[in-house]
């Protein structure tokens, strides 16, 4: 493949650069909305604020649906494996299919199709007939659409706002997300006791209206033009020799899928901590994904400021993920458990936006589209198998062991990946003094004695 142009691709950094002290290619500090200058963006945008909502309500509905019409938290983990597996299962053909598709219309495609299922789901719900393999098939239509809508939007947001402004896009798209988490589970929670979950199922399949409006209202003009790849064989296998040959894309999408498999299972989790530990209901439920967004809407901000995407940061971020966990599987009460929701949805954004904008960094923009198909399959796709684990473990064991050894295996796998890449890169942990303040970082072997006395 051809590696574009030098305005639309960014040189890949090296381990030694990703771990030590240079930022990500591409990247540069800038004000924390710069992006929403772009005009395609901006439309872009407000579209997926409203939709983000919805998709925030439909999530906290059919978790809580599937529990109560079920009681089991492994059904709740069924349900979410089926709404990842055709990721894991799919997700590399989605993006070969990508790199040769218009971003725009294939949106328009996967968006109205998710708009559909939710308003079926709501149907069923609403008129009294649902029963609970009728929410796994709901699920797991959705995540056939996002085989194609999550890395045509992830791919998207480089040819609306170019590679300046990406690092800032794609922290933004993460507030925004996180944002619609504010307001969406404690609309969810109200509804949902109130007038049922079918009327949240109704409202999410609507929402879909306000992006599919904003894609149609962009101007074509003003995209940045990427050379659509061409069809061809091997271009699967191009992608995966791609990515394998550049440590820096494999290594971080390998620390994403140990800490999504095993440390995101938060459908499982929450609900059975709101359940079967504190005995409340789906309004706790709510409050803890409530609070997990101010966590997670603080650390996307942050990311979004900050401008940079290194490897430093993202391994950081998850041993910190990973050690909340195990100290949240020990809380003794709910107000408790509630408070560190924040602090691991701070840490689990950091994890999130740092590995995103990093490996769209990265890579060719030709390839762009494989590759993050390929992060999106690991990120998404874990949860096929990490679901039904967290689930089998809290039903037989309990959910406080679930949640801890999820957070130990994200943290063991941080500091492992850490260290693989210190050692490739020839590098050391230095812990010391650094302009006055305590300082754990890496660097440079050659560089010992410059640093014990900085």
């Amino acid at each position: 493949m051809s590696s574009g142009s030098g305005a639309d691709s960014a040189p890949a950094p090296t381990t030694h650069e990703t771990l030590a002290e240079k930022p990500a290619a591409g990247a540069r500090k800038s004000s924390m909305f710069s992006s929403l200058k772009v005009r395609n963006y901006r439309l872009f945008f407000m579209g997926q604020v409203v939709s983000n909502i919805g998709t925030w309500m439909q999530r906290i509905a059919q978790d809580w649906l599937v529990l109560s019409l079920t009681g089991s938290a492994t059904a709740v983990g069924v349900t979410t494996a089926l709404q990842f597996l055709p990721m894991l299962l799919f997700g590399l053909y989605g993006g070969v299919l990508v790199d040769r598709l218009p971003k725009r219309r294939t949106l328009l495609f996967t968006q109205s199709a998710m708009a559909l299922t939710g308003i079926a789901l709501a149907v069923l719900t609403l008129s009294g007939h649902v029963q609970v393999w009728h929410v796994y098939v709901a699920a797991f239509a959705v995540g056939l659409a996002t085989v194609l809508d999550n890395p045509a939007r992830q791919t998207f947001v480089s040819e609306m706002v170019g590679p300046d402004q990406l690092q800032n896009a794609v922290s933004l798209n993460s507030a925004n997300f996180q944002s619609a988490r504010l307001v969406g589970p404690a609309v969810a929670g109200v509804m949902i006791t109130g007038v049922g979950t079918g009327w949240a199922f109704l409202f999410n399949g609507l929402s879909f209206v306000a992006p599919l409006a904003g894609l149609l209202l962009m101007r074509s003009r003003d995209l940045h033009a990427v050379q659509r790849a061409p069809r061809g064989k091997g271009q699967l296998r191009e992608g995966l020799q791609y990515v394998a040959g550049r440590p820096e894309l494999i290594w971080t999408i390998v620390l994403v899928g140990f800490v999504s498999t095993f440390g995101f299972n938060f459908p499982v989790y929450l609900s059975a901590f709101a359940d079967d530990v504190f005995h409340a209901g789906a309004g706790s439920y709510s409050l803890f994904n409530t609070l997990m967004a101010v966590g997670s809407l603080a650390g996307a901000l942050l990311a979004a400021r900050r401008g940079t995407a290194r490897m430093r940061v993202l391994v950081a971020g998850a041993v910190a993920f990973g050690a909340m966990e195990i100290v949240a599987s020990m809380a003794p009460s709910l107000w408790l458990f509630a408070l560190l929701m924040a602090p691991i949805g701070m840490f689990g954004m950091t994890v999130n936006v740092t590995a995103n904008s990093s490996v769209q960094l990265s890579t060719d923009p030709a390839m762009r589209g494989r590759v993050m198909a390929l992060y999106m399959m690991v990120f998404m796709g874990g949860a096929p198998i990490g679901a039904p684990i967290a689930g089998w473990i809290t039903d037989a064991y309990g959910v406080r062991a679930g949640l801890a050894a999820g957070g130990a295996v994200s943290a063991v796998a941080a500091v492992t990946i850490g260290l693989v890449l210190a050692r490739m890169g020839n590098l050391r942990l230095a812990v010391g003094w650094h302009h006055g303040h305590p300082s754990v970082r890496f660097v440079p072997r050659e560089t010992r004695e410059l640093a014990a006395v900085a």
